[in-house]
């Protein structure tokens, strides 16, 4: 049992240093995206606190889906929030399993350029969407009465660029149109649904996004404005920004490691075709060409034509007395 856990191991250890070894380029490459990228999520959150200070509280407003769903209450409202960590924790586990497993359609650094592309994007349009109006939190920390509804003035400026972490980041008012854990989420489930290669896991992808829109708004953390717009704003940044950006290789074809502009990608395209016309012509030449199925039949024809050639022979030979 261990020699076998062992030999397992050092498997494992194999295909992940060969996955660095590949992945590394890139990431020298591509470093200087990924780092602004992340530095956006930290620009968006001071965002969102700094909307927090502005936020004033007040009467909930008139919501379809506060009619529709039940309130789960501050005791169950904890529910969304299990939801999106799965989610998350699921799609970002998923993005590193070219390190482990044989069969792989992608690079993990590349898949995350363009997962972070997508997020600043619709980052952007959230910020100058909260910005534009303040809208009364429906949250419960966010109702009149609650201290924290609106933040004092900050006594220092780290107060604002530490962003009171962890508590400011779950605690915030104010940043409502639209749904930042929306925005995570559709854009996750869109990702998977174009890269991932299980049938099955793309539906239930789409019908936890489904699940969560329903639990955000029972747990009265957004109105439902917020998630209906996220829904058809997030899709339609995510088909405008993926049709910018080059096509990222697929892996499960042999492709060039970096991915190709639409001119180098015509080349590479004309290249391999004159590359397996040449195959096929060297085929030919040789010999090794053509349909199996009229191989065989000449084959036997050509027994069957040996066959009377023998008979003839032989008749020929018995009338002649030998």
């Amino acid at each position: 049992m261990t020699m076998y856990i062992a030999r397992e191991a050092s498997k494992v250890w194999r295909k992940v240093t060969a996955e660095i070894t590949a992945e590394l380029p890139l990431l020298r490459e591509k470093w200087l995206l990924l780092f602004a990228g992340l530095v956006f999520q930290y620009i968006h959150g001071l965002a969102a606190r700094g909307v927090h200070y502005l936020h004033r509280p007040g009467p909930l407003l008139q919501d379809l889906g506060f009619m529709a769903l039940p309130e789960l209450g501050q005791d169950k409202s904890y529910l969304s929030e299990c939801t999106f960590v799965f989610i998350f924790f699921s799609f970002f586990l998923w993005t590193f399993h070219p390190f482990i497993y044989h069969s792989k359609r992608f690079y993990t650094i590349l898949i995350w350029r363009r997962v972070l592309a997508f997020l600043v994007a619709s980052q952007v349009l959230r910020i100058i969407t909260f910005y534009s109006t303040q809208l009364p939190g429906p949250n419960y920390h966010c109702r009149e009465g609650s201290p924290i509804a609106t933040l004092p003035p900050p006594n220092n400026v780290l107060e604002v660029l530490l962003l009171n972490f962890p508590r400011g980041v779950n605690l915030g008012c104010g940043d409502l149109i639209f749904s930042s854990h929306m925005i995570f989420t559709l854009v996750f489930v869109r990702t998977y649904h174009k890269y991932g290669t299980k049938r099955f896991i793309k539906l239930l992808s789409w019908l936890m996004a489904i699940v969560q829109s329903l639990l955000i708004i029972a747990a009265r953390k957004h109105y439902s404005v917020d998630v209906v717009v996220a829904w058809y704003t997030v899709n339609l940044v995510v088909y405008f920004v993926d049709s910018k950006l080059p096509e990222m290789p697929d892996r499960t074809n042999g492709s060039p490691l970096l991915p190709l502009s639409t001119k180098e990608k015509d080349g590479w395209l004309k290249d391999e075709k004159e590359s397996r016309l040449k195959d096929e012509f060297h085929k030919l030449l040789n010999g090794n060409h053509g349909d199996p199925t009229d191989r065989r039949q000449r084959v036997q024809m050509n027994g069957r034509h040996d066959d009377d050639l023998n008979h003839g022979a032989l008749s020929d030979a018995t009338a002649n007395g030998t």
